[in-house]
């Protein structure tokens, strides 16, 4: 997981949402305030309860996050657009397009 979210695309892509989050939250501060609260005692609750199954399923989870781990790797070395941050990407597209639609218009005037 932390690998995943290592990747350029990904880790930008959560700081898009998460500037977004922070903005919401700042016009509905009383609103989330109340909700983290909420979701803070039912993870406590949840943590608490799950203990005892997490350290039986550790080492089961330890295999899957190595084999998962790897797969990462993979997947970034064969989608490099994995390592592009959002704002990239969302230029290089604009960027395309704007030169489309000035392709097209020349071959539609000339």
């Amino acid at each position: 997981v932390k690998e995943l979210a290592n990747l350029s695309l990904v880790s930008s892509a959560c700081g898009v949402v998460s500037a977004a989050y922070a903005s919401t939250k700042e016009s509905l501060r009383s609103v989330c305030d109340a909700a983290e609260k909420g979701v803070q005692s039912v993870t406590e609750a949840m943590a608490s309860r799950t203990q005892p199954l997490l350290a039986t399923l550790e080492p089961h989870a330890a295999a899957a996050s190595e084999y998962a781990s790897k797969g990462v790797e993979k997947l970034g070395e064969k989608l490099p657009l994995l390592q592009t941050l959002v704002k990239q990407i969302l230029s290089d597209t604009k960027e395309l397009m704007t030169s489309r639609v000035a392709d097209v218009k020349d071959a539609v005037s000339s």
